[in-house]
């Protein structure tokens, strides 16, 4: 995962822009894609402007790349970190341009902008007027209103300077913290304040909740289960070896968790212990992306090869069978299920 250390001249370029509006030339191409498909957020290199977007249908062995240069005639910007879907719209959060792109699903068009932020991670969904932005370099979770393309206010995590993946149990947003920090923040959705903290490993990233109220975290070396009500650690699980551990995936009944550490590995999420056999099992590759299709279980792993060229995406059956090689843009990093 590509880490940005500065802001660049991107900032203001988007800062220029009218916060939510029709934007950039006419198209280059019509598309029109209804139906099931995945895409894949490239991140490009740092200060190179060159991020791009994928989309791959699966079952037609075609993937799409550049779709959002091609349907926008512009560039997507500096290092694509991720992208959600919401209310029938895709939202790209682009770290070092300090933007966030939000387009049309179908044809790919960007139907707004949301700007003022430093250097954006992720964005979560609390309602639809109210989603919240991690940030690699502000002690803050911007709020913003989604359906007006704007900042509303922010969530102040003093001695947190970089905020990172989310997830939510009821009223209950937890957030982990990534640079040079070993916390997990937990911040009330209703008042939008930070009530509690669990202290866990350094460098905490991922974080995915389980069918059963568990959250799972992973960090330098360890693998947490805790308790989302009561904010308990259940159980650690010790990691070993060179993996991205930032690589958590849930099935769509989120009772199977998979992650990376150099292979790919899956576990019964009310297991004890970590499996002892892998179950993508790589030698030379770095799988520098995971997901998991919430309808079919099928398995995307993707690979950087050497952070310069086209990217790979291997896509597997439930059972880990090879099924797909798509190429696709510079570091695919991240995925997002249409």
């Amino acid at each position: 995962m590509i880490k940005p250390f500065s802001i660049t001249a991107w900032v203001c370029l988007f800062l220029c822009l009218p916060a939510c509006m029709k934007y950039g030339p006419s198209a280059e191409e019509e598309f029109d894609v209804s139906g099931k498909g995945l895409f894949i957020i490239n991140e490009g290199n740092f200060m190179y402007g060159n991020a791009s977007l994928s989309y791959y249908v699966p079952g037609t062995g075609k993937t799409e790349n550049e779709v959002f240069l091609r349907a926008n005639g512009i560039n997507l910007g500096d290092v694509a970190q991720s992208m959600q879907l919401y209310d029938g719209k895709g939202y790209i959060v682009v770290n070092n341009s300090g933007v966030i792109f939000v387009i049309d699903p179908v044809t790919f068009k960007v139907t707004g902008t949301i700007t003022g932020l430093i250097s954006p991670r992720y964005i979560h969904f609390i309602s639809k007027n109210k989603a919240y932005v991690t940030d690699l370099y502000a002690e803050k979770i911007t709020v913003i209103d989604p359906l007006a393309c704007r900042i509303t206010g922010n969530i102040p995590v003093k001695g947190h300077p970089s905020t990172e993946q989310m997830v939510r149990y009821g009223n209950k947003v937890f957030v982990s913290c990534w640079s040079y920090d070993n916390m997990i923040l937990v911040i009330n959705s209703e008042t939008d304040q930070l009530t509690d903290s669990i202290l866990v490993a350094s460098q905490p990233s991922a974080l995915q909740i389980d069918c059963n109220g568990k959250i799972w975290c992973a960090s330098a070396g360890t693998l947490y289960r805790i308790n989302a009500s009561s904010h308990e650690i259940e159980k650690t699980f010790p990691l070993s070896g060179d993996g991205l551990f930032s690589r958590l995936c849930l099935n769509g009944a989120r009772d199977t968790l998979y992650y990376v550490n150099k292979s790919v590995w899956r576990m019964d999420v009310s297991a004890d212990r970590l499996p002892v056999k892998p179950f993508i099992e790589y030698d030379r590759e770095l799988v520098y992306g995971l997901a998991v299709d919430p309808v079919t279980s099928q398995v995307y792993t993707a690979d950087a090869v050497d952070y310069v060229q086209q990217g790979v995406v291997y896509r597997f059956s439930p059972q880990a069978v090879p099924i797909d090689t798509l190429r696709t843009g510079i570091n695919p990093g991240a995925f997002c299920f249409k």
